[in-house]
């Protein structure tokens, strides 16, 4: 199947959010500062995602194969068991807002725009979910992302990208040498139907950290991951 491409996502920022999360407070000169540099956002974001649907070809022991690509990873393994199609994807807040936030040298309002930046990318992140959710009656969904566990290492993502073709001449994100992908504010993976929702921090027992989405198990991996003995 081809790659399906989403450059008509709603971009809509929620002001008092906003400032909550910055600790901005109004009425104040920074508030209105923050206030005409949203609007300035809202008026040349264009947050953008693409996807392929993908059919898993064949399984190892640590490895999963489709569309002729293999990707290298126990966990990911044992998460597709039941699986045979996924979800490649990649998301992005998209070029004008990385040019846009690029453009001030002020220190404080760069912060505040890669703030907006990463709010075009949830929007975009979302709007993929419900999507996929409701084009192909998913259910429950996962995801993984190449580089947030030592198990599927960053490098992964170059087979990512070849699976889904050429994901700047689509939606303008490339990666970088060092396998970082720019725009910096966005997000590649594989998103998959599942019965038992899992997100990596599961396995991640890294404290203090600002995108946790689920508590740290420490005994999952065991449970669920670990090879049997022979």
């Amino acid at each position: 199947m081809d790659t399906v491409i989403l450059d008509n996502i709603p971009f809509q920022i929620d002001l008092d959010d906003l400032m909550r999360t910055l600790r901005v407070k109004a009425p104040s000169r920074h508030a209105d500062e923050l206030v005409r540099l949203a609007q300035a956002a809202q008026a040349i974001g264009r947050p953008k995602a693409m996807y392929k649907v993908a059919y898993i070809e064949s399984k190892g022991e640590d490895t999963v194969a489709t569309d002729g690509v293999v990707f290298s990873s126990r966990v990911l393994r044992v998460n597709l068991e039941p699986v045979h199609k996924v979800f490649p994807y990649v998301v992005t807040c998209g070029m004008e807002l990385e040019e846009w936030s690029r453009s001030t040298e002020d220190l404080l309002q760069r912060f505040w725009a890669e703030a907006v930046n990463e709010w075009a990318l949830r929007s975009a992140s979302q709007f993929l979910e419900k999507h996929l959710v409701e084009e192909y009656q998913l259910g429950q969904t996962s995801t993984m992302n190449p580089g947030s566990l030592e198990d599927w290492p960053l490098q992964e993502q170059r087979k990512l990208f070849a699976l889904l073709g050429d994901p700047q001449a689509a939606i303008g994100v490339h990666l970088t040498d060092g396998l970082l992908m720019v725009p910096t504010k966005s997000v590649s993976g594989i998103r998959f139907a599942t019965e038992t929702s899992f997100a990596s921090c599961q396995l991640c027992p890294r404290e203090n950290c600002r995108g946790r989405r689920a508590p740290y198990d420490k005994d999952l991996y065991e449970r669920k991951y670990r090879k049997s003995a022979d």
